[in-house]
């Protein structure tokens, strides 16, 4: 069963590194990069040029915490998804490039691109 798990996280890693090779953040279009874990999902928004994350929330923070019932659902990354247009809108970031660090674009991971698009960012 271990080995198994092994294999997956290799092919994500394999994947991610492919994908990182064509999409870099600038200060002008940054990166909003996606991750999930078994028990949470993380997002933020990155300038890899000066290596600085400008906007970032979890499923794990205090105020998203109190909001969600469980933070692995697809109603948690819409939630997260929509929290997070709405924090990089402040910070006048408007357009995005989506990083979907390796994971398929399908379940959690659609539901958080999907929500923030409809909340506000272009990417």
């Amino acid at each position: 069963m271990k080995k198994i798990k092994v294999k997956k996280d290799a092919l994500r890693q394999k994947r991610k590194s492919r994908i990182r090779g064509k999409i870099s953040g600038t200060s002008a279009k940054p990166r909003l990069s996606v991750f999930r874990s078994l028990n949470h999902i993380y997002a933020q928004i990155i300038d890899d040029t000066e290596g600085k994350t400008l906007v970032s929330i979890s499923s794990n923070e205090k105020e998203m915490k109190a909001s969600l019932k469980n933070g692995t659902n697809i109603e948690a990354a819409k939630k997260i998804g929509t929290a997070l247009a709405k924090k990089a809108i402040n910070k006048n970031i408007t357009i995005v490039s989506f990083d979907r660090n390796g994971y398929l674009y399908h379940g959690r991971v659609k539901a958080l691109a999907d929500s923030a698009r409809e909340a506000g960012l272009t990417f």
